[in-house]
This record gives C-alpha cells, sequence and structure tokens, in this order.
C-alpha cells in the first residue's frame, strides 16, 4: 500500500515533465543499499547536504508513483526522481574509456572532472549519465565511488546479482584497490604508513574528514615512493598506495596528516580555505598557483576482486592519465578556475 501522509500536498507523478526552469534527477536503488533508509541513500549519495535538508527534499520535491517518506526503507530497483530548479551546468568529460566489459562487469577508466551520480550541481554531466544515455538504463551500475577530480577504475554491475555481489565485496574489503598519487615534498621513507582514525566532518567543510582518535574510525594506508623529482625548484614524490580500509578521503587526509599533502588539493591542500572559496567560485589566482594542478594528484590504478560469476579474483589496471605525467615530466600546466567548480 502507499504511504500517506495527511499534512503534504500530493507528489508530483513520474509520468509529468519537469514544467519550464526544473529538472528531474533519477536515481535508481542499487541492490547492495537494499534496507536502508531513503534519507540514509540520498545522504550517501549527495553528501554535501546535511539529513535534515535531504529530508526537507524529500517531503518536497520527491517525484515518485508511490509517496515515499524520509524512513521508507528503499528495495533494489525503485526508481524515484528529485525535482529541482534548472541552473547552468559546469562542462565535464564526455568520454567513457572502457577497460573490461563481459555480461556481469563493465569496468571504467573514469576521466578527472566527471561526477559518477547526479547532485545538485550536476544532472547530465556524470558516469551514471553517460552510461544511460549510450547504453540504456540498466546496461551497468556503479558499484562503488570516485571523488570527481580522482581519476580511474571504476567497476560497475551488469546484472541484479553483479551489483549485489561487487557491493558485499566492497563492504567487507574483499576488494584490492591500488592509487597512484602526487605529493608535495620527498618523504624521507621509501616505505612508510600511517595508521590514524578518520572522522566525518570538520568545523570548516561538513563534507570533509578529520583525524580524530576518539570519534575516528580505524583507517590505514601504506605508502610506496615511486619517484622523487623536482619542478620549478620544489620537492614532490610519486606515490603507490595501499589503503587498507575504505574511508572516506582517506588517502588525502592521510598524506596531509603526515606533512605530504597531495598536489592539487583544496580541501586538504595548502589553505583549509580553499576549498569554500573554490566553492564559490572566487579562488584568488595566487591560490590556484600555489595548487600547481586544478585537480587533485590522485588516480585509481588498480583494482582486483573475485568476479561475481566466475568467483576467480579478476585485476584491472589504469595508466597514469596525461595531466599527472606531464607535471612529473615538467611541462606547462593549464591552471586558473575550473568551472565544475561545487564537488571536489
Amino acid at each position: 500500500m502507499s504511504e500517506k501522509r495527511e499534512d503534504s500536498p500530493p507528489a508530483p507523478q513520474p509520468s509529468i515533465a519537469a514544467p519550464e526552469g526544473y529538472v528531474d534527477i533519477q536515481y535508481v536503488v542499487e541492490p547492495n543499499y537494499a534496507g536502508w533508509r531513503l534519507d540514509r541513500y540520498l545522504g550517501e549519495k549527495i553528501r554535501r547536504l546535511s539529513r535534515a535538508r535531504i529530508q526537507q527534499i524529500i517531503q518536497r520535491g520527491l517525484i515518485c508513483e508511490r509517496r515515499l517518506k524520509p524512513s521508507t526503507l528503499v528495495y533494489p530497483g525503485l526508481i524515484f526522481s528529485l525535482r529541482r530548479r534548472a541552473t547552468d551546468e559546469p562542462d565535464t568529460p564526455t568520454e567513457l574509456p572502457i577497460v573490461f566489459q563481459d555480461d556481469w562487469l563493465l569496468v571504467l577508466d573514469k576521466p578527472a572532472g566527471l561526477p559518477i551520480h547526479p547532485t545538485a550541481r550536476y544532472h547530465k554531466g556524470t558516469l551514471v549519465t553517460l552510461l544511460h544515455e549510450r547504453f540504456g538504463e540498466r546496461f551497468a551500475e556503479p558499484a562503488h565511488r570516485l571523488d570527481r577530480e580522482t581519476s580511474g577504475l571504476v567497476v560497475c554491475g551488469r546484472t541484479t546479482e553483479a551489483c549485489r555481489v561487487l557491493g558485499s565485496l566492497f563492504l567487507s574489503r574483499d576488494v584490492h584497490k591500488e592509487y597512484l598519487a602526487i605529493c608535495e615534498g620527498h618523504p624521507p621513507e621509501d616505505t612508510f604508513s600511517v595508521d590514524a582514525p578518520i572522522a566525518e566532518g570538520t568545523e570548516l567543510i561538513r563534507i570533509a574528514v578529520r583525524i580524530d582518535p576518539v570519534e575516528g574510525k580505524e583507517s590505514r594506508t601504506r605508502f610506496q615512493v615511486l619517484q622523487r623529482f623536482t619542478r620549478d625548484g620544489e620537492p614532490f614524490a610519486l606515490l603507490r598506495c595501499y589503503p587498507e580500509t575504505g574511508r572516506q578521503h582517506q588517502i588525502r587526509i592521510h598524506l596531509h596528516a603526515v606533512g605530504f599533502p597531495l598536489v592539487g588539493d583544496k580541501m586538504y591542500g595548502p589553505d583549509p580555505g580553499y576549498f569554500d572559496r573554490f566553492s564559490k567560485q572566487c579562488l584568488e589566482p595566487e591560490a590556484w598557483v600555489r595548487l600547481r594542478l586544478p585537480r587533485h594528484a590522485l588516480h585509481a590504478a588498480r583494482i582486483a576482486f573475485p568476479h561475481p560469476g566466475t568467483r576467480e579474483v579478476v585485476t584491472f589496471d589504469a595508466p597514469l592519465p596525461g595531466d599527472l605525467q606531464d607535471f612529473i615530466a615538467g611541462k606547462p600546466v593549464a591552471m586558473g578556475p575550473d568551472p565544475a567548480a561545487s564537488a571536489a
């Protein structure tokens, strides 16, 4: 039976097209989110918004064939949309390089600057939207996430069972991931580890994380220095990163904590105020010079996990992208305000 709220106006129906000046952002619940509260599910998809704000959106702007409340438990295949005012959407990459494809999996090498899921800022220029437009809505769904600015491997499930198995693998840490990163400075040791608990939220940025020995969750990352180099007289290093846990922004905050922040990181880099000004599209030219790259220098380079169909371990690799190779080689870097300024 449909749930009903006497104090709410009737929800707009999905068959009604969005009026002029509005867009509908569609969501299809993946198998690994079965049984989650609706507000928690959307909080995972739109991390910039507070739970209170998400609950308001559900009550006022959610479109579905049945009445949904923040407390409604979602199920695989549930389709709904969020209606919002249309804004000028920043340009995002449109290429989707395919690394591997079979009846169960689609593995992509996501370019930097492409968000995975629709957000308040991005509704057309996302990996999910590109997948749906090119292959159909049921072709494949991402099983995990990467930050918009992070490039590299994204694994998608192509069947309900594949999505369910992949979701379980990522939650149970049965997925081996390796990243390549360029950091500021020369770490003195060729290998080092950071074991520092991570908690969500900071005083300046709600979606950021912090090192917190009291409230933080266990977090550990191993690092290997692959190359030390200088650029414009400044020291940098290329690192291979092995996250042993899967916390949000783990590699970025761990490198920041030991004094070797990622090149280009507006959230955990040289100035904690950069991200706020970047989000408001008013980051000063001097800050862009200090950041050195228009995006943070992090790339998901390798992933290995049991294939959801055969259960045999499969491994996929994505080479370091051209912009990071050019930075290491000392070539000029195009800098300046990033038009996609609201979702680092």
